[in-house]
């Protein structure tokens, strides 16, 4: 661990960051397909169940054992297991690679948003005249090599935000970016209030469908949007605890992170449903082609859709970029604490090595995102809830999530974290293995 370890210098500053890593490209191009495509306020009410079991429990455990360790994946894991260290290590390093491999993949996807936000300003990103010119448009940059140069700016971006350090880069780039964020959604949101056809797309969100609740498709779906939604990954929320003071009530900053998180998720929907409600279009298409095909086509038929086409891709940048530097915090901070090496240097060095990588795996960025998210993301998580509330034990952890409280947390939480929340991480495993994912 290094000797000066930096830190955030507020509260607010660390649950707008620790907000940052979770509100991201699922939030805003799966979330609203979801609720679409199982039942509206079925889908809701599914998910949000699972964002109050796995923010009361897995985001609370991942903040408490950063903060109790005060290191990365790594060294967390290797000081947890005190009899054979070199085997938590081992584990640790799943994580960690995890959250570089992600990074990697996100570093593709934010040169994609660099490159429709400044076309938004330019009338770039509007200048296709159909969908299938849109997705032409979209596929050509997409491909090998496609998109190197805004690519290699959503990177120096990133790295430059790093370097500043925990409190003078990640915490202030997330008190601007992440407010902006909220307020550039909800103001789309309330422009779509008022024009014809949205009150259709807010019913159909608010409306329970029983059939839906009863499937069970329902649930393995939202489970999975909660899971990756809230971050928990065995790495970011982890390394963001680490730069906790122990009088921080983390308790009360998970909740604040799941309350916002899930607000970003439905801003999302309360734009994008009723946006597609306006025209009558129907929302069975999510992930990219929702995002950089779909949308655009439908922004550019819309009154007014310049301006919002503009503010949308603004927001969306903010909230991929402030995710971003997450996923690379863990790598960089691991090699400090593992080599010594300055934050400049070692910023340098990760960045360098995920630009090279990001630029050669332009092709595959899908296939490469849904191995990580369906194998690596859960099993990191899965294994720091072993190491946290199995291997540490009930009396450290709770030692250490009642750190800064003035009342202890409710009893309830080992027992559900120990036997609920860690089995819940390999469910999520085994069953987007099955289904192909479910993130």
């Amino acid at each position: 661990m290094t000797k000066n370890r930096d830190s955030f210098s507020s509260r607010w500053g660390f649950v707008l960051s620790c907000i940052g890593s979770a509100v991201g490209m699922g939030n805003i191009w799966m979330f609203p397909t979801r609720v679409s495509t199982f039942g509206g306020g079925a889908f809701l009410i599914a998910y949000l169940f699972f964002v109050i079991l796995i923010g009361s429990t897995g985001v609370i455990g991942e903040m408490s054992f950063g903060r109790a360790m005060r290191a990365g994946p790594i060294d967390a894991f290797g000081k947890a297991c005190k009899r054979k260290p070199a085997l938590g290590k081992a584990a640790g390093i799943i994580p960690t690679l995890g959250s570089f491999a992600m990074a990697i993949g996100y570093t593709v996807v934010m040169g994609w948003i660099f490159k429709y936000t400044v076309g938004a300003f330019t009338g770039a990103t509007l200048a296709a005249d159909s969908v299938d010119s849109f997705g032409n448009a979209f596929g050509s940059m997409a491909s090998a090599f496609g998109n190197n140069e805004w690519q290699s700016v959503a990177l120096v971006t990133a790295v430059v935000i790093l370097i500043f350090g925990v409190g003078k880069g990640i915490e202030k780039a997330n008190k601007i970016m992440m407010p902006l964020f909220f307020f550039l959604f909800a103001g789309i949101g309330v422009y779509l209030l008022f024009q014809n056809g949205s009150a259709d797309g807010y019913k159909y969100i608010f409306t329970v469908d029983f059939d839906a609740l009863k499937n069970w498709k329902t649930w393995a779906y939202a489970l999975g949007q909660a899971f990756f939604s809230l971050s928990v990954a065995g790495n970011g929320t982890l390394i963001y605890g680490s730069y906790l003071s122990e009088k921080e009530d983390i308790p009360k900053s998970a909740r604040n992170v799941a309350f916002f998180d899930t607000l970003a998720a439905m801003l999302a929907a309360l734009v994008i449903i009723p946006a597609m409600a306006t025209t009558g279009a129907q929302l069975d298409q999510g992930g990219p082609g929702l995002m950089f095909i779909f949308l655009p086509n439908l922004f550019k038929n819309m009154p007014g859709g310049n301006i919002i086409c503009i503010v949308f891709f603004v927001a969306v940048l903010f909230a991929g970029l402030t995710s971003l530097i997450n996923l690379y915090e863990t790598s960089i901070a691991t090699i400090q604490e593992k080599f010594g090496l300055n934050r400049i240097i070692s910023c340098i060095i990760v960045g360098g090595a995920g630009l090279v990588i990001s630029i050669f795996i332009q092709g595959i960025v899908s296939d490469w995102m849904d191995i990580l998210s369906i194998y690596i993301c859960p099993l990191g998580a899965g294994l720091a809830g072993i190491m946290f509330f199995r291997v540490l034990g009930k009396k450290f952890v709770e030692a250490e999530v009642n750190k800064g409280r003035s009342k202890p947390l409710g009893k309830w939480f080992f027992p559900i974290a120990k036997y609920v929340f860690c089995p819940v991480c390999f469910i999520v495993l085994i069953v987007g293995a099955l289904m192909g994912g479910i993130g």
